[in-house]
């Protein structure tokens, strides 16, 4: 049995934060119904495009869900949502606050439906304050956030990170609160409460110490690269045949790589005896590490300072990770498929429970392909309602 069985999702949401706590919840048991318009998520839309209404941006969020459609522009699409609401634990929607109230699906509305229910809104900006209503995108909230100020060279502009970091990580807050609700409702403690994600909350988390690191001593942090301004060596050096990452920060760390190297006169140069000389030499001190790393292939050099007790790490590509002996054994990947037998190649669950684990759904649905079960089994529709519903533009 899966932790969350038992528990009934309605997933308004869409793109991929909510969507990404959709999927997570399904895979740890939830029945998960995505309401999408007519039309569809726009996320089916976005690259890479595999055929009409598929996408891999659409299909790294969306399996192991039943998918309805509801024109929410429609006065009897809003009731019949009205009528499904009390049927569920845990609603996810990603709407602006004043979309919301406009088509009847804010809290207030929601909860005098059912008073039990977890409601959880992710925004871009939050709940409260002047932009509370300003759409949210992760690339212009990585922006807002300050985490762009610090991605990049220190004397080039700043770039977006190679991810969609602040999207997923607001998902998997967005999980955690709705797990949390769901506990305190399970142990007596509330009833159902609103869970509040947005971009923003989660991007200023993601700041970690550079924002303690301004708010207890005033410095603004800027743009490292692939290291530390502050820490050498620390980041990536080039060997004979490609990257790695390599750090030996500490005093004990830079006598262990200069000993690897056989290099007396490195460890004695006055221009790297401690790290903050290391860190006012930087390129010098790049070009002595260098000298030796491209000596040799860079498979010599991952074994050879692993050896010595130093980190170090390849610098991957996406494929070579997804194809990884580690990422396999860790089931990163996963096989979905469908009624039919189809087979699609998903990214595995983000965590493992060792008692009740999660397991992967069926592969992303279509638009309304679940219409006549869901509203079957739930608002008691025939398939005779479906079919009228649909052609009237409600469905």
């Amino acid at each position: 049995m899966s932790a969350l069985e038992g528990i009934r999702v309605l997933d308004l949401s869409r793109v991929l934060a909510g969507p990404f706590c959709g999927q997570m919840l399904a895979d740890n048991g939830a029945d998960v119904v995505k309401v999408e318009a007519p039309g569809g998520d726009m996320n089916r839309g976005f690259p890479q495009v595999l055929s009409p209404g598929q996408s891999t941006n659409f299909n790294s969020v969306n399996r192991g869900k039943r998918d309805i459609t509801l024109n929410l522009k429609a006065p009897e699409a809003r009731e019949l949502l009205h009528k499904l609401v009390p049927k569920f634990d845990v609603v996810i929607q990603s709407f602006l606050p004043d979309t919301a109230k406009k088509l009847g699906i804010d809290y207030e509305t929601f909860s005098d439906l059912n008073p039990d229910l977890i409601y959880a809104s992710i925004s871009g900006y939050g709940s409260k304050g002047a932009l509370r209503n300003k759409p949210g995108y992760d690339l212009m909230v990585s922006a807002f956030a300050g985490v762009m100020s610090l991605t990049g060279e220190p004397d080039r502009p700043p770039v977006r990170a190679g991810v969609t970091l602040i999207d997923l990580s607001t998902g998997m807050l967005c999980y955690s609160g709705i797990v949390t609700a769901l506990q305190a409702r399970s142990t007596g403690k509330a009833r159902g409460q609103r869970v509040d994600v947005s971009l923003l909350e989660s991007a200023v988390n993601l700041l970690g110490f550079h924002a303690v690191s301004y708010l207890q001593t005033g410095q603004v942090d800027g743009r490292e690269g692939a290291g530390y301004l502050t820490l050498a060596p620390y980041g990536s050096y080039r060997c004979q045949d490609g990257e790695i990452m390599m750090g030996a920060p500490t005093e004990a760390g830079w006598h262990k790589l200069c000993a690897l190297f056989g290099d007396e006169a490195m460890r004695d140069d006055p221009r790297f005896a401690t790290n903050a000389d290391r860190c006012a030499n930087q390129e010098p001190l790049r070009d002595a590490i260098e000298n030796h790393l491209k000596s040799r292939p860079m498979a010599h050099w991952l074994e050879a300072v692993e050896q010595a007790g130093l980190p170090v790490a390849p610098i991957h590509d996406v494929g070579q990770v997804m194809e990884h002996p580690q990422v396999l054994a860790n089931d990163l990947v996963v096989s979905s498929t469908d009624n039919e037998g189809n087979e699609m190649k998903l990214v595995g669950l983000p965590f493992k429970l060792s008692k009740t684990p999660g397991q992967p759904g069926a592969i992303p649905p279509t638009p309304g392909q679940h219409n006549a079960d869901v509203l079957g089994e739930l608002l008691e529709l025939t398939s005779a309602d479906v079919d009228r519903l649909t052609e009237a533009g409600v469905l």
